[in-house]
């Protein structure tokens, strides 16, 4: 058995990375985050996934796709506690919903990724407004790989990047699904 310090210097060798996945709501992004650690758990990767406590629309604990496939998950309230539960041992940690958590995730993502951690992190690139959201941003730009995907505008069937609200709700953040939000192009986004 591989005491911490061991485990540390062989993670360090080999070398950690930050993957994020962004794109709008219904453009597959938890679902592209759902393949990539199940192809980790294939290899026999050791994989732990975390979400926000706040995330409960589908499941209070798995990750799960607008298509239902799930993953378990550990939900925490704040982006520090992921240091605190993650295992010695770990390979690849993914996180979900990354644009409802704090600023100190993109600190998190690089703790871990310096310590020769795979991180995988999906979330929204910007809000109903069409702005940056959260702390993906500041993700983003300290990523090795950036994946952006994209949903189809129901107004025209053209790539869709952005979530436009269908409700009259003024907050920045606002659970919901396809009563509340639909994706769209730019120009239908903008025709409201």
């Amino acid at each position: 058995m591989l005491f911490s310090e061991d485990v540390f210097k062989r993670k360090s060798e080999v070398g950690g990375s930050i993957e994020v996945i962004c794109g709008s709501m219904f453009s597959g992004k938890t679902e592209e985050l759902i393949r990539r650690l199940r192809r980790a758990q294939i290899a026999k990767l050791r994989v732990e996934i975390f979400k926000p406590k706040t995330d409960v629309r589908y499941d209070e604990t798995a990750v799960v796709s607008h298509n239902q496939n799930t993953i378990p998950s550990i939900p925490v309230d704040h982006s520090s506690a992921i240091l605190l539960m993650i295992t010695d041992n770990v390979d690849v940690v993914g996180i979900d919903e990354a644009q409802f958590f704090d600023d100190e995730l993109p600190h998190v993502c690089n703790t871990l990724a310096n310590r020769g951690i795979r991180v995988i992190v999906a979330g929204l690139d910007m809000d109903f407004k069409g702005k940056p959201f959260g702390p993906m941003p500041a993700i983003m730009a300290t990523a090795e790989s950036v994946t952006k995907v994209y949903a189809v505008c129901v107004q025209c069937g053209s790539p869709a990047l952005y979530s436009y609200r269908l409700v009259p709700d003024g907050a920045k953040i606002l659970l919901g699904e396809k009563e509340s939000y639909e994706p769209r192009c730019r120009v239908c986004y903008n025709a409201g």
